[in-house]
């Protein structure tokens, strides 16, 4: 397969770098990246200042830039490669329920599927992963599976993958996205000069987490795969809000 990989912890991440070595010993890929870590940043994408790329001298292309951008210029004329398919990672911390909504790993793979192609996005459920070769080999079986049955363009896939040795996972499970309670207090403290600063408060502790979920799948040491929509519409509540809005 034809591949544009990239991600959201920078374009010289042991994750991402992992996974383009794996890839690239069976499919023709192109990398572009962010050229520092943009975790968080969501679907954002620049528009009041210019993107600058550099080629690094392993051939990524790394942009100082969102992971929205590092996709939007590679579909938009940056490469000539015409991908099959968008890979976003691998993310170093899980991806699971809510944290779609922040995930600048995820946000990569729903650029790519806004411009028409189907797209993965891929996970460790660690902050300080040991086993990115098992996560990788999730991958690569995911890619065989999509040649042999191709998913629509219009596919999102959210990859969580324990981490743990290959032989210790405990298989696959195609979930849906669980919820968090609600994020922990943001930190006050003071900068060395006084001033006051704020840390951001970690994400909430699981809440929807039973059978189906992504969160319950990891648990249970399974590799959690989760189709995504970009369609944010709560459609029943269409009828209701209508004949609440006539009596405006």
């Amino acid at each position: 397969m034809k591949i544009l990989l990239s991600n959201d912890d920078g374009c010289q991440a042991p994750g991402l770098r992992c996974l383009r070595d794996q890839l690239r010993s069976r499919h023709e890929l192109v990398v572009v990246a962010p050229d520092r870590n943009r975790s968080g940043a969501s679907n954002s994408l620049t528009i009041m200042n210019p993107v600058r790329v550099q080629r690094h001298d392993d051939g990524s292309l790394c942009v100082d830039g969102t992971p929205t951008d590092c996709v939007h210029l590679a579909l938009t004329g940056l490469i000539d490669l015409k991908p099959d398919i968008v890979v976003s990672g691998i993310n170093a911390g899980a991806n699971l329920g809510d944290d779609t909504l922040y995930s600048g790993t995820v946000a990569a793979a729903m650029e790519g599927r806004h411009l028409g192609y189907a797209a993965i996005a891929v996970s460790t459920v660690s902050i300080q992963p040991q086993h990115y070769e098992t996560a990788a080999r999730v991958t690569l079986h995911l890619l065989e599976r999509i040649q042999q049955q191709p998913i629509p363009g219009d596919t999102i896939l959210n990859v969580n993958v324990p981490d743990l040795p290959w032989e210790e996972l405990q298989g696959f499970a195609v979930t849906r996205a669980g919820n968090r309670h609600r994020a922990e207090a943001a930190m006050k403290t003071t900068d060395p000069r006084g001033r006051t600063i704020y840390w951001i408060g970690a994400a909430g502790a699981e809440a929807d987490c039973g059978p189906g979920t992504d969160f319950h799948a990891v648990a249970a040491g399974k590799v959690s795969i989760t189709p995504l929509l970009v369609d944010l519409t709560r459609h029943n509540m269409l009828e209701h809000l209508s004949q609440w809005a006539t009596q405006l």
